[in-house]
């Protein structure tokens, strides 16, 4: 009887390679849309806690203070998680 080599399996018993890469790909969107809504989701807290603090303190430029740091805070961690993407 002629027996036939069965091919080496590279992949995880019981996941087919298109699933883990279906998976990567998932990965990949959730890094993007991440970065999407970090900058503007920073921006509102930041504003959101300037306008708490005009209430607090009856001033009306510390909102804006608020928006500048917000700001500047998704910045940084969108630059952080790029990086982070970029070395792995």
């Amino acid at each position: 009887m002629h027996e036939t080599a069965k091919p080496k399996q590279t992949e995880a018993p019981g996941k087919p390679a298109r699933d883990q890469g279906a998976l990567h790909s998932l990965v990949q969107v959730e890094s993007v849309i991440q970065i999407g809504l970090l900058i503007p989701a920073a921006t509102m807290i930041g504003w959101l806690g300037g306008v708490a603090l005009d209430h607090a303190f009856h001033q009306n430029w510390i909102y804006l203070v608020g928006l500048l740091l917000g700001g500047t805070a998704g910045f940084v961690q969108m630059f952080r998680i790029v990086l982070r993407k970029t070395k792995a």
